[in-house]
């Protein structure tokens, strides 16, 4: 069923969702479905409402152009997005596969609703794992020198534009990105970090875990900013672990953890499931 997604940040006061809901019926339209939060901290107020396409009586333009007095009364930043319209996901991988293996294959399966143009990597090793998907393959080598950096980063900047990306997943993508990178991107870039953050950010988080003889490890998707592992939170899972565990068992057990989020994260970001509170998220799952 075709939908239109409408999702809206403002500050929180009376009236709002009697005038967003109000609107939406002087136009004949039918609410599938609708989800709220009023964060009493920063005082600002979340709604996510699914409208079935059908029972309007004109486009998504359309409803935007009428949707825009109610958005200027109450300060929005809003966004209404067409489910028939699917986002274009960029993933960008290295040389661990287990994540981009999985989202390749729930995205052949019709669980990821989503147009992949192609995958970005700085090694070799995965092309035929991609293009046996169908997906084409984009080498771009990132050197250690900063001129060499500076010059791959903007060779994917051209992929990027050329391929229309609405957002980039890390599938295990073991590069640090330019903050220039990051700049514009704050809430398209999804990233998987291989630790239940903020416990052992930064490299070797197993290992790490494995030291400090924790009981639980997990994974952790979060959007990517100019810090390094500190971006919004979206999704985190935990696997229990015991002391005879060794740090491989635990990487091993891990990279399931890590799948499973990932996916989540990324299905919810699809779905326009996800929005940003400051340093946090909210999550309409």
């Amino acid at each position: 069923m075709r939908r239109y997604i409408l999702t809206i940040t403002c500050p929180d006061r009376v009236g709002i969702v009697a005038a967003v809901t109000g609107l939406i019926a002087s136009l004949g339209g039918s609410v599938l479905e609708a989800a709220q939060h009023a964060d009493l901290d920063s005082g600002q107020f979340f709604l996510r409402i699914e409208i079935v396409a059908d029972s309007l009586p004109f486009g998504p333009d359309e409803l935007s152009a009428a949707f825009e007095h109610v958005a200027a009364e109450f300060g929005m930043q809003w966004h209404i997005s067409d489910t028939d319209v699917p986002k274009r996901v960029v993933l960008f991988s290295s040389k661990e596969d287990h994540c981009l293996a999985d989202l390749l294959y729930r995205w052949r399966a019709g669980e990821l609703e989503c147009d992949i143009p192609c995958v970005i990597a700085n090694h070799e090793d995965l092309r035929d794992l991609v293009e046996w998907h169908g997906v084409t393959f984009r080498c771009v080598p990132v050197g250690k020198e900063p001129d060499a950096k500076t010059a791959a980063f903007a060779d994917m900047e051209d992929i990027l534009e050329k391929e229309q990306a609405d957002v980039i997943v890390l599938a295990r993508y073991m590069q640090i990105l330019p903050a220039s990178f990051c700049a514009n991107r704050l809430g398209r870039i999804i990233n998987i970090h291989h630790s239940f953050l903020p416990s052992f950010a930064g490299a070797r988080p197993y290992h790490q875990a494995y030291e400090r003889g924790v009981k639980l490890i997990g994974a952790t998707c979060h959007y990517v900013t100019a810090d390094l592992d500190e971006g919004p939170i979206i999704e985190q899972d935990t696997r229990r672990i015991d002391h005879g565990d060794s740090a491989e068992e635990m990487r091993r057990v891990g990279r399931d953890v890590e799948r499973l989020v990932l996916a989540r994260g990324l299905r919810w970001h699809l779905q326009d499931r996800i929005l940003l509170n400051g340093t946090k998220t909210v999550v309409f799952p």
